[in-house]
């Protein structure tokens, strides 16, 4: 497959506040700038990535303050994950055609006005409805984030701004709770929307002067595809959801039938397609669509962990909430740590190797945590979240530099997109899975969840080692 030349006055080059950042070459951007770049992308990333887990801290809050019940006040965080999983390869597939500097700007433009129209709110409908152009904006962050990066580094050193983003995540998804706890302990609910605007601006005027712009290309963009697209993931959702939570099994099986028969077509369409939406040329590469399982599998583990540690900590073993909250916070901490380390070691050992022994260990720490004693000391519990911490953090950087190697570069929009929906794919069946195995088992439902989410991480382990006898396909990266 071979993309079309580039256009010389579209859009790809209009908005270049610095022609030298449309003439970078492979080799990325030049030191000072490469440090200004990604200090936007991680100000950007650390935004909408802790504007998701701060709002599950907030949910009670929100709901008394709106007068809201519990279950309505779950469309605060289901708004913001809905819009951004439709989404997500739309906007990447538009970023491979007009460019990801353009998308990557313009949802970080709509993410900070979308925030402060969630301070402004004063109903639940209107909190939600700004919770949905919030995701919108944050998906054109997430959907073309990681191609940026491409772009920054060169590609011996694209690991290290790889790195760079998982620690990002992990920090923001670290520090989510306990921003939240702090913002509320001096102000009220909206105060926590607020103060993503000045850091927006921040990112925006410094993303002007800093991204990178890749020229694209004058394929017309598929709207039917991303309508097809939006319902395909949209209905899963959905589906995945009422599964969880019990909804009629009719109702349930209505979705799914749904999803399955609009995803034919889509399929069937985008088989037809040059540059697909749904990236299908780039999971015909053996290497990619690994990755990509292993990336599912891993995440859909770590969230089935996460939604039900917290459970066996307070009820099966009696501990308070701040307990709970500092003996898990060794898992964030040490992929913090493993990081960019791992990072570092991609640009050199095998990711199938690295990504092998990372989500083996991870799943060492998850049957062991399962496995606790009765009355465990808090170092027994701590060690064994870092054990499953530092296996994350070994696997999550080179599994990424390994889907980004592995694309065509005018394809790395796709790549970013799949990247994303892989992850976000994963954390949603995690916690559906955990919905259900509480409905089934209520007594030992957390030390349940935690044996499964041990076998998806094994599984994960399995499919990461395979790529080790598999080489990407051969077109130029």
């Amino acid at each position: 497959m071979h993309a079309q030349p580039p256009r010389k006055n579209g859009p790809a080059s209009a908005d270049v506040a610095d022609p030298s950042l449309a003439d970078h070459t492979e080799q990325g951007l030049p030191i000072p700038q490469r440090y200004w770049a990604m200090l936007v992308i991680a100000l950007a990333l650390t935004l909408a990535v802790l504007d998701s887990a701060i709002a599950n801290v907030a949910l009670p809050t929100i709901a008394r303050n709106l007068h809201a019940s519990a279950a309505g006040s779950i469309w605060v965080v289901n708004a913001y994950q809905l819009a951004i999983t439709i989404s997500l390869l739309p906007l990447a597939s538009l970023g491979d055609r007009i460019g990801y500097r353009r998308i990557y700007l313009g949802g970080l433009i709509l993410f900070t006005v979308a925030s402060f129209g969630c301070a402004l709110s004063d109903s639940l409908p209107t909190l939600a409805l700004a919770r949905v152009v919030q995701g919108f904006g944050a998906a054109g962050i997430m959907s073309v984030n990681t191609a940026i990066v491409r772009m920054i580094y060169p590609p011996a050193q694209l690991g290290r701004g790889v790195a760079i983003n998982a620690m990002v995540v992990a920090v923001s998804s670290a520090v989510g709770p306990t921003v939240a706890s702090g913002v509320l302990a001096v102000a009220s609910w909206p105060w926590l929307f607020a103060i993503n605007v000045p850091i927006g601006i921040a990112a925006i005027v410094g993303g002007f002067k800093a991204l990178p712009m890749n020229p694209g290309h004058e394929s017309p963009y598929d709207y039917l595809s991303a309508v097809m697209n939006a319902f395909v993931f949209g209905l899963l959702i959905f589906a995945v959801d009422g599964l969880g939570h019990g909804e009629g099994l009719g109702f349930v099986l209505m979705e799914f039938v749904g999803a399955i028969v609009i995803g034919y077509f889509f399929v069937r369409r985008q088989l037809t397609q040059a540059a697909p939406l749904l990236p299908i040329d780039l999971l015909r590469i053996p290497v990619f669509a690994l990755s990509i399982g292993t990336s599912v599998c891993s995440f859909c583990a770590q969230m089935l962990a996460f939604v039900s540690l917290p459970f066996m900590l307070q009820e099966n073993l009696g501990l308070s909430q701040v307990e709970t909250g500092l003996l898990m916070t060794p898992w964030p901490a040490v992929i913090i740590l493993a990081a960019p380390i791992a990072g570092v070691l991609s640009d050199k050992v095998s990711s199938g190797w690295l990504g092998g022994v990372g989500l083996a260990a991870m799943t060492a720490g998850l049957l062991l945590l399962a496995t606790l004693g009765a009355h465990p000391d808090a170092m027994q519990i701590a060690w064994r979240m870092a054990l499953c911490g530092a296996g994350f953090g070994i696997f999550q950087s080179p599994n990424n530099r390994t889907m980004l190697s592995a694309a065509p570069r005018n394809r790395s929009g796709g790549a970013s997109g799949m990247l994303g929906t892989a992850r976000l794919t994963g954390q949603t069946l995690g916690a559906a899975l955990v919905a259900l195995i509480f409905g089934i088992a209520p007594q030992s439902g957390p030390i349940v969840a935690l044996y499964v989410a041990a076998g998806f991480s094994a599984v994960a382990a399995v499919v990461s080692t395979m790529r080790v006898m598999q080489r990407a396909n051969p077109q130029p990266a």
